[in-house]
């Protein structure tokens, strides 16, 4: 398996602190070889600055990842510049955010990163030097020759998955976007992924319902009626095992969540706030449908905290360890349908 190529995000957030503090544990959470996309000062500055007491090392290309990994942290170094100050954000930051996560493209694509994980950016700076998408998964989307709708966002823990099927965009907005296509298209991908980056034969999917109640047979809502419903007969008729409409405030406790293995929810808060109350910290963004894996931690750049050794690695850990699952899990797959044939 090829390293795992690390995106810096913007280095004034925790991005370096957390990618530091995740090659310090990698023995102890076992660790797959993965090198960092940056500028080299941010991470010298890093384990310089006493946040993460580590040593760090200069590569041309990820090829030479492996060999180092264990007696320092591989920096692929891109943007000239000189060290970014933590917590405070700037343009050659953003610029060099947007170009490591470029590189981490190209590298996965070519096969010479065995995946991407993508640190915290912020997307405000971004705007500022000619980024133009809602986020990194539509940017890695577009780089992978994949339409925007046809790659989705899953957050995933150790006992949730969900999907939310409209992301950001207004609540008032959320029972138009939700047609059975959109339903249907989401379920697939799930049902794919599933199998692809998890292993898992049988996927069970839970879809929860816009409505409280389920909207009571239409008393409080009809889209449960009207477009869910035949949007889960029709992934049944093709032999997905898809259940739902589920009243969504009793879907997410421990013995509700051993009956299936994601959950598709209609917008971003439904899916967000179980997941986020259950695994705050080792929550992982992983996008489906990509010819690619990549993975993110579930949370923002926290500029309020960089440089000052708070920052907790765990959601980075576990984006690690979430995209080493999926690449072995691919590579099963592959084996299993080339056999076939």
């Amino acid at each position: 398996m090829k390293p795992f190529a690390v995106s810096c995000g913007d280095p004034a957030g925790i991005g370096p602190e957390i990618i530091c503090k995740s090659w310090l544990a990698r023995e102890s959470n076992g660790l797959k070889p993965f090198f960092a996309i940056g500028n080299f000062e941010d991470f010298k500055q890093a384990d310089g600055n006493g946040i993460c007491d580590i040593p760090v090392v200069k590569i041309s290309t990820p090829a030479e990842a492996a060999d180092q990994f264990d007696k320092a942290l591989p920096i692929l170094h891109i943007y000239d510049g000189p060290p970014t100050i933590s917590g405070e954000p700037s343009l050659d930051g953003a610029q060099c955010a947007l170009h490591a996560l470029e590189i981490a493209c190209g590298l996965a694509r070519s096969g010479d990163a065995g995946a991407v994980v993508t640190a915290p950016v912020s997307k405000s700076q971004l705007y500022k030097v000619g980024f133009r998408y809602p986020g990194q998964t539509e940017f890695v989307s577009e780089r992978c020759g994949i339409a925007r709708q046809n790659a989705v966002m899953m957050l995933a823990g150790p006992s949730l998955r969900v999907i939310p099927m409209t992301t950001h965009i207004p609540l008032r907005d959320v029972p138009v976007q939700l047609t059975r296509r959109l339903i249907i298209a989401r379920a697939k991908v799930a049902h794919k992924a599933m199998i692809r980056n998890f292993g898992i034969t049988n996927p069970r999917i839970a879809v929860a319902a816009l409505n409280p109640h389920a909207g009571e047979d239409g008393n409080i809502g009809d889209e449960e009626q009207l477009v869910m419903i035949p949007a889960i007969e029709k992934l049944v008729a093709e032999g997905l095992d898809v259940k739902g409409p589920y009243p969504a405030d009793s879907m997410f406790h421990e013995e509700a969540r051993s009956q299936y293995d994601v959950a598709l929810c209609p917008y971003h808060d439904q899916a967000l706030i179980p997941l986020k109350a259950l695994h705050f910290f080792d929550g992982v963004n992983i996008t489906l449908g990509l010819p690619i894996i990549r993975t993110s931690p579930d949370h923002g750049t926290a500029f309020a905290i960089a440089g000052q050794d708070r920052a907790n690695p765990r959601s980075m850990i576990a984006a690690i360890q979430m995209a080493d699952v999926a690449a072995t899990n691919r590579e099963k797959y592959s084996k299993r349908k080339k056999a076939e044939l």
